[in-house]
Parts: structure tokens; C-alpha cells; sequence
């Protein structure tokens, strides 16, 4: 199975470490939660035979973990579990590792488990077995590695790799995007706008328009994240009631794909970044 980590705010637990130390903590084989998270289906029932799909919710994702302890002694083990008492104690991200080097992460919540049976699982002396279920709110696995695209900036050189610029007049420019989303979810992306410029304008590959109306200054900045549904300027005051009427907040679907923005009173030092971390369903 891949290697796991499982981190707190201010330790992390590496969860193949008897394999490759011979002491400390290992996930054992019987790992289960890391397929498809469960959904919830409505359907339209009417006074014919069966029913009409209505739309699908997908549901949190309960993961339980065989977890074996392996100490140089009693004292030894008694501080192992102290740490991983603590360290399931509030939320905490469980991180699988890919070979190649990324890594997918979810956030976690202890909801059970992590009782034994004296004599079998543990004597209290350098062993100790257990199960801990968890449950994570998100049911999809986030990538580490965030995917980025640049229109503008004076280091970049107008329009950077990826990119192809289109320039309608000598404040204003058009670039169109190449997303790739290496998921088999969608993704969130989160634009960057970095001022001077009016008038953002991002289209998804389907034609979906989200679109803001202010004015930046130079130097200021606008976080939309799509996620959230948020609009944000670098101080953090709220510039949502500047969006076009029914904003959508759309997503970068798998695969790849082309959209594009634009931006308005522009100069050099114009700037838009857009940037997503490609989804799982699943891992393996």
C-alpha cells in the first residue's frame, strides 16, 4: 500500500515507519475508505413506473486505519501513544504518497476506534495494534501541487508558457488559458488580479462567465476563489457586490481544456494569475 502520513498542527506521523525503521508506526493491510466516497441520490417519483434522476450529493468519507505500534520499551511505547493521542485529538490531514513524489491529502476527523484489547493487541510492553476510523468532510483528495497560469506582469514577458496572447487595443488584452487537470474531479481555481486594471473577465471552456466590474490601482490585488465563492482585495475587505449579476463560479473540469480572461486598463505590470490543485475521487 502507499505511504501515509497523518499530521496534526504540530507533529506528523509517518504511518510506515516499522517498515522502513524497524520502530514506530505502521498502517496495516485492511485500510478501507480511500475508494469512491458514498453519495446521496434524490429521485423524482411519479404515478408511472419508476422514477426520474433528480441530481446526486456526494457524502463525507469514512477511512478506517489498522494501526500498529512498535516501541523499544514500555516507556517508549507509552510516549508513542501519548503522540498519536494527541495528535488525533482535533483535526488533522491524513497524506497519501504517490511514487513520483505527489502528494494527495484530505482532511480528518477521529469519529472512533482506538480501543484494544489487553493481552491480544497490547501487553503494554513494545506493542501495540488498533483501528481508528476517521471521517473527512471533503471526500476528494487534493492535490499538493498546485498547477499555475500567468497573463501579464513585466517578468513575465506578457503572455508565459501556455498561454497565447491576443491584444484588442493598447489597454487591453485577451489571453487564452490552457487548463490541465490532471484529476478525476473537478477543480477550484482561485484568480490573482494584480492591479492596475478594470473590468475581469474570466469564460470557462463551456461559456461560463465570471465576471467582475471594479478598478484596481496599481500594486492592489483581487483574490476571487472559486471555492469559497470569495472576493477579496489584498486587505481582505469584501468586493463580492462587484461581480456581474449571477457570477459563476465555474471549475476546471479533468482533462485538458481552454479558456479565457481578460482585463481592462492595463499596464506592464498587470497582471492575472490563475491557479487550481488537481482532485481525486480515489487513490490507490
Amino acid at each position: 500500500m502507499p505511504k501515509l502520513l497523518l499530521s496534526s498542527e504540530t507533529d506528523t506521523l509517518d504511518l510506515n515507519e516499522i517498515m522502513d525503521k524497524g520502530l514506530g508506526y505502521q498502517a496495516k493491510t485492511g485500510v478501507t475508505g480511500f475508494g469512491l466516497p458514498p453519495v446521496s441520490v434524490q429521485w423524482l417519483e411519479g404515478a408511472g413506473d419508476g422514477a426520474t434522476f433528480r441530481r446526486r450529493r456526494v457524502l463525507t468519507r469514512d477511512i478506517d486505519i489498522p494501526l500498529e505500534i512498535l516501541a523499544r520499551d514500555r516507556q517508549h511505547l507509552q510516549e508513542l501513544t501519548d503522540r498519536l493521542a494527541l495528535a488525533v485529538s482535533e483535526r488533522c490531514t491524513l497524506t497519501v504518497l504517490d511514487d513520483d513524489g505527489t502528494r494527495w491529502t484530505t482532511d480528518v476527523y477521529r469519529t472512533g476506534g482506538g480501543e484494544y484489547a489487553y493481552g491480544s493487541d497490547t501487553t503494554g510492553e513494545r506493542e501495540f495494534q488498533t483501528v481508528i476510523t476517521f471521517r473527512s468532510p471533503d471526500p476528494y483528495w487534493t492535490s499538493s501541487e498546485a498547477q499555475i497560469r500567468y497573463i501579464g506582469g513585466e517578468t513575465a514577458g506578457a503572455f508565459l508558457s501556455n498561454l497565447v496572447k491576443v491584444t484588442v487595443s493598447a489597454s487591453q488584452a485577451i489571453g487564452e488559458i490552457q487548463l490541465d487537470n490532471r484529476g478525476n474531479a473537478d477543480a477550484y481555481p482561485i484568480w490573482e488580479i494584480t492591479g492596475p486594471g478594470t473590468k475581469f473577465l474570466a469564460v470557462s471552456p463551456s461559456g461560463e462567465r465570471l465576471a467582475w466590474t471594479g478598478t484596481l490601482a496599481a500594486n492592489q490585488r483581487l483574490i476571487i476563489d472559486t471555492r469559497k465563492g470569495t472576493v477579496v482585495d489584498q486587505a481582505g475587505d469584501n468586493r463580492y457586490a462587484e461581480l456581474e449579476e449571477a457570477p459563476r463560479f465555474w471549475t476546471v473540469k479533468p482533462g485538458l481544456s481552454t479558456a479565457t480572461a481578460q482585463l481592462e486598463d492595463i499596464s506592464t505590470a498587470s497582471k492575472i494569475t490563475c491557479s487550481w490543485r488537481p482532485r481525486k475521487w480515489m487513490v490507490v
